[in-house]
């Protein structure tokens, strides 16, 4: 049956791949962030785990297509292989149950292993599925065409990747919307299981909806894999080589020419083309490395950014759609604008100089994200070191204060209900506080821990002056764009504090409460009850990233009086500076990623097709190592430096590559078939003719 001129078959396996696509880049999208806020690991464990998972999805096509070519045949490997796959992400879905360890019901599992177990098998079941079916599942739309059906399948072939565009392009928005929403049993958290649990029932309707499609398609036997074939036919030729080292062996014309004594010159020739091919590949991972930090450094870039896009809020991992928004326009314009005037600027941009174009514009993108690391930087605050203390003040008093740090480290002047940043102290040589406020002064001996932060409270009363040190508990900006608040209470009575619906509890005079999280980008209503009268405030609105301490000093009618101190700045660098970097990168991408695989395909056999994408996808894989090696070698504490490390090594490989291009010729493996026919049909002839003058001969006998 067909539709539109297409069987009607292709229609299944195009929905399946969307499906397919939907499910991996949605799950793909929000893991860092799982990672980093569920599973409690840091930055650098986070994007070690995250490439590790990456790589093993691109490693396991290879033995996909091993499976699909020498055993099971395509149908039957990606139905397989997808109930293994739909069984990892079910298992993944379930391991972000917070509840599932959850006995004390304050929100975080209390037996984290069991949920970093789950979710590694999980993994590991969905770099099976995704891997093992990728190589089939495109392979298997192109046999349902007829051999006359040239036109119709090339357009199958651009449809498809619309379709995985178009699948990961709403996986990336969906998801993250999905895991910001608020859900739970006992306790309200980011909602990862819904985050993983539809891209688990996408794929089981991908695997159902291609299932259904089972009597339509036309299923070619398994032929053998020709990557055996080819592996064996070099290992021969190495053999051979050794074998006949010595100097009385004839040289050969090319050390591959060592496998004729046991393979067709046909196989020869065409493995010499693919090689030839797969030499060029060998720079190439070095561009995927830097692609894939997309979702890994980048991804945790945005987590410390203001995502306040007015009517919108942006999730960190949603930064991420920008890519799939930018191709899906991008490669429309390019094909249709950006090369036609190239050309006609009589500029012959080869698929070579294309690729060396691309791996020079995404070590720009890197350098733009070095750019706005250090911006980033400049508003991150500095935490103090093992062996210092930090120091604020907080005048609480009508009066200025002088606060002397002894012996003789610093004196500050802090006015009426004002406040100073955070000052640095060695800890060691800080000994006593000297507080001069009015006409009275007091001294304070302390003894501080050290790499902790502290705020002093000082205020000039009736009685004397009150010099108080608070601990400040709070040794990292806050996650997720979040804020955290606390209170001082700077009335002579008790008060009890609300805002919005968190309770502060009970503050006596001068004391202060703990922080509380509160989400960013919002204002909360303040309500302070003192002797049962009811006071209350809106607050400001609080950015993203911040901590703030609030003090309340006093009621005007049923108004409170506050002042607001900020502990840590918020979040002041715009999410939408992240945008220069994804373009540049997603330029790269289409002149690298779209040309690479045509160019290879028009540089060997058509039967040679499987073992290029298998190439193709290790050097992916092999990028996403890359990666682990660098940042885990590089021991760069600056986030920016190691950016500018792996623009510099992509730029190094990006001239060597170009090298490489200069001295490659451009083939045409139709001639050479051609040739080899042509050779095959004299040899047959010459054999023919040996054979008839001996039958003329033995006739004659």
């Amino acid at each position: 049956p067909s539709c539109f001129g297409y069987p009607l078959s292709i229609f299944f396996i195009v929905i399946n791949e969307f499906c397919e696509r939907f499910s991996y880049y949605g799950m793909r999208a929000v893991l860092v962030l799982y990672f980093k806020y569920f599973l409690q690991w840091d930055d650098n464990l986070s994007t070690a785990i995250y490439h590790t998972f990456v790589a093993l999805c691109y490693l396991t096509p290879i033995l996909g297509a091993l499976i699909a070519d020498s055993w099971l045949g395509k149908f039957k490997t990606i139905v397989s292989l997808s109930v293994v796959y739909t069984i990892g992400q079910a298992i993944m879905a379930v391991s972000s149950i917070n509840d599932l360890t959850d006995r004390n019901r304050d929100g975080s599992p209390d037996n984290v292993s069991v949920h970093i177990a789950l979710s590694m098998i999980g993994l590991i079941l969905i770099a099976l599925g995704t891997g093992g079916i990728k190589p089939c599942v495109s392979a298997f739309g192109g046999d349902q065409f007829e051999e006359d059906q040239e036109k119709q399948r090339t357009r199958f072939f651009s449809i498809f990747y619309l379709s995985i565009n178009a699948g990961s392009l709403l996986s990336t928005i969906i998801t993250p919307i999905l895991r910001a929403q608020e859900c739970g049993i006992h306790s309200k958290q980011r909602c990862y299981p819904l985050a993983f649990g539809v891209p688990a029932a996408l794929m089981a309707v991908a695997l159902v909806v291609f299932v259904i499609g089972s009597r339509m398609y036309k299923k070619v036997q398994p032929q053998g894999n020709i990557m055996i074939q080819v592996s064996k036919c070099i290992g021969f030729a190495i053999k051979n080589r050794f074998r006949h080292r010595s100097k009385e062996f004839p040289k050969r014309e090319h050390w591959l020419d060592w496998a004729s004594e046991k393979y067709d010159k046909r196989l020869i020739a065409q493995t010499k083309m693919v090689l030839k091919v797969l030499f060029l590949y060998i720079p190439l991972p070095m561009f995927w490395a830097l692609f894939d930090q997309q979702g890994s450094r980048w991804t945790l870039q945005a987590t410390t950014m203001d995502g306040n896009f007015g009517a919108l809020k942006i999730q960190p991992d949603q930064m991420q759609t920008v890519n799939p928004i930018l191709i899906v326009i991008m490669v429309p314009v390019v094909d249709a604008v950006v090369y036609p005037l190239i050309k006609k600027c009589k500029i012959n941009f080869t698929p070579l100089r294309k690729i060396t174009v691309g791996m020079f514009l995404a070590s720009l993108a890197f350098v733009a994200a070095a750019l706005l690391q250090v911006q980033i930087d400049k508003t991150l605050p500095v935490f103090p070191a093992v062996g210092q203390s930090q120091i604020k003040i907080i005048n609480l008093g009508t009066d200025s204060a002088t606060v002397q740090f002894e012996p003789q480290l610093q004196s500050v002047n802090v006015t009426s209900m004002e406040s100073t940043g955070y000052l640095t102290f060695e800890t060691s040589q800080l000994e006593s506080l000297n507080v001069i406020s009015g006409n009275k002064n007091t001294t304070k001996v302390i003894e501080l821990p050290g790499g902790n932060r502290h705020t002093l409270e000082v205020k000039n009363t009736a009685t004397g002056i009150v010099a108080q040190l608070l601990f400040d508990n709070v040794t990292s900006k806050p996650e997720e764009g979040n804020n955290l608040i606390r209170f001082i209470n700077n009335l002579p009575d008790t008060v009890n504090v609300t805002a919005g619906d968190t309770s502060f509890g009970t503050l006596t005079s001068l004391s202060a409460s703990n922080y509380n999280l509160f989400p960013g980008g919002g204002k909360h209503n303040i309500t302070a009850i003192r002797n049962s009268v009811v006071c209350s405030v809106t607050s400001e609105v609080f950015g993203f990233g911040s901590a703030y301490t609030i003090v309340i000093n006093g009621c005007t009618g049923d108004t409170l009086d506050v002042t607001y101190s900020e502990d840590i700045p918020p979040n002041t660098v715009h999410m939408a500076w992240q945008i220069p970097q994804y373009f540049i990168l997603t330029c790269a991408e289409v002149v690298f990623s779209v040309t690479g695989l045509e160019f290879s395909y028009s540089q060997a056999p058509s039967n040679m097709k499987a073992v290029l994408q298998a190439g193709w996808l290790l050097t992916v894989a092999v990028g996403n190592i890359i990666v682990l090696i660098v940042a885990g070698a590089s021991k760069l504490s600056e986030q920016w430096a190691e950016y500018v490390l792996f623009a510099a090594l992509l730029l190094a490989v990006c001239i060597i590559f170009a090298v490489m291009a200069y001295f490659y010729t451009y083939i045409d493996p139709n001639e050479i078939e051609a040739q080899l026919d042509e050779e095959e049909k004299k040899q047959v002839k010459k054999d023919q003719d040996v054979y008839e003058k001996q039958t003329e001969a033995d006739s004659r006998m």
